[in-house]
């Protein structure tokens, strides 16, 4: 699994039941394959890594992204979903995990989307935790881009993220409307910047 860098990282909540929480939350949205057989937070709906692996509670707990406190209570407003979804829908949870967790990963996408789809007042709260997710499957956004590759950040492989050249940078030789959209002002630098 990819990690931040300690210097980066705010600490992801201590508390077992938010962290399966916030891991089945992100697993439904970008599914992956379970860690291991009794794995109860990732439903295993699809191969190889998905969110989770691609560090979706470190990239929540990430300071820039801001959310690190709220984590608990975002949690908890899902169990709370999950509690009312499963009474409406005669859903017996299993006690041992929390609710929404307890959910099969149909029933969980099911609830997303009502959620996310709806007009709560939690609803924008959701949208911003869900784009977080996506920002660490498709970004590694809590990683330098160079290390995450060189780690094999597994969003950044599934979307082909080219490389960098020896150097560490990226230069793309071909450009991408096959034309020059603008010349470089004579005064820039060969650093790029500005005079």
């Amino acid at each position: 699994m990819v990690r931040a860098p300690a210097a980066f990282a705010q600490t992801p909540p201590g508390d077992p039941l938010t962290v399966a929480t916030l891991e089945a939350f992100a697993d439904t949205l970008i599914p992956g394959e379970k860690r291991s057989p009794d794995d109860r937070a990732i439903a295993g709906a699809a191969p190889g890594a998905g969110a989770v692996q691609a560090g979706a509670l470190e990239m929540m707990s990430f300071p820039a992204a801001g959310t690190g406190p709220a984590l608990p209570g975002l949690a908890a407003g899902l169990d709370v979903h999950a509690t009312a979804f499963a009474a409406q829908n005669a859903i017996v949870l299993d006690p041992t995990v929390p609710p929404f967790v307890s959910l099969d990963f149909a029933q969980r996408t099911t609830l997303l989307v009502q959620i996310l789809d709806g007009t709560g007042p939690d609803q924008l709260a959701y949208f911003a935790l869900a784009g977080i997710v996506f920002i660490a499957y498709h970004t590694a956004g809590f990683l330098h881009t160079t290390d995450a590759l060189a780690a094999g950040h597994p969003g950044l492989v599934a979307i082909g993220f080219p490389l960098p050249q020896a150097d560490g940078k990226w230069r793309f030789p071909e450009f991408s409307y096959r034309q020059v959209l603008a010349q470089t002002h004579p005064l820039t630098t060969r650093r790029g910047n500005p005079r």
